[in-house]
């Protein structure tokens, strides 16, 4: 049994993932509020993210945190604090547009963007990169080629399932390293007759029934891989404003609001967890080592 200053519980590891982002930049919410009009809104990530910390803080957890760009201009101390507090801090791009709908220059000048805001917050290089929905999919194997260019050494940026905004159903389900030499960690899934189904964050993991979650958890747990679950601060907060967007966006934003923090703590009860660089630590070991790096 693992029992170590962190309070980690039982054999192996776990991936917890914090896609650090406000209620209003979900792609879900992208047509109520455009990028222009961001600034204009009152944000909630921090009170939010703080309220995450608390609970991480008193489960003694440590997370891996993909901060969005815009995020860490505003709020550099949210950065600093997560730092701090001994989270790993990664990218989560700058203005939250999915990457295939970018050009290959676009992509690389957001991509460094949000690097260089986060790296200034942080006081630290980081090497892990999440995409916005998802969103770098089969085929876009130009987009892990930029990521190593500017020294990222992991992404995340797969959920295996059916999606109408990222499907991506056929690729790898377990961490692998890709042609670029990054290594990909993807999204937990559930494998049954043939088919991923989803459970591993955000709607899914807020609104499915529990004795699904829990199957998709144990099997996954069992088979000898870490899981690796997201979630963001916004899913805690249900009383966050209601933006006027049609039925589904409604649905994937704010379904299962007041249940989720709950979920959350049974989970840090249950699994243990640790940040994504040092649960693959064996792997990323094997690469160029990243410089000035400190995960406390």
């Amino acid at each position: 049994m693992l029992e170590d200053a962190y309070g980690y519980k039982g054999s192996k590891l776990n991936i917890l993932t914090v896609d650090v982002e406000d209620y209003f930049h979900t792609e879900a919410m992208a047509f109520a509020v455009p990028r222009d009009y961001w600034d204009q809104m009152t944000p909630r990530v921090e009170q939010n993210t703080h309220k995450l910390f608390e609970v991480l803080e008193r489960r003694r957890v440590r997370t891996t945190m993909f901060f969005l760009g815009w995020v860490a201009d505003r709020f550099p101390q949210l950065v600093a604090e997560a730092v701090a507090l001994g989270h790993e801090v990664a990218c989560h791009s700058y203005w939250h547009r999915p990457v295939y709908r970018l050009s290959r220059e676009e992509f690389r000048e957001d991509t460094k963007r949000a690097k260089d805001a986060i790296e200034s917050a942080a006081g630290q290089q980081i090497i892990g990169y999440r995409a916005p929905s998802f969103s770098i999919v089969q085929g876009m194997d130009w987009a892990t080629d930029i990521l190593a260019e500017l020294e990222f050494k992991y992404d995340s940026s797969c959920n295996p399932i059916r999606h109408d905004i990222y499907n991506n159903p056929h690729a790898p389900r377990t961490p692998h390293q890709l042609r670029s030499g990054i290594l990909e960690i993807p999204i937990s899934t559930l494998r049954v007759f043939g088919t991923n189904f989803p459970f591993g964050g955000g709607a899914y993991l807020r609104v499915l029934p529990l004795v699904y979650m829990k199957t998709g958890l144990h099997l996954t747990a069992r088979s000898g891989e870490p899981l690796v679950l997201y979630l963001h601060p916004w899913e805690i907060d249900p009383d966050q404003p209601r933006l006027p967007v049609h039925l589904k966006s409604r649905l994937r934003q704010y379904l299962g609001l007041s249940g989720m923090l709950a979920r959350l703590e049974w989970l840090l009860e249950t699994y243990s967890f640790a940040p994504t660089a040092q649960t693959c630590s064996h792997i990323l070991s094997e690469q160029p080592a990243a410089t000035d790096m400190v995960f406390a």
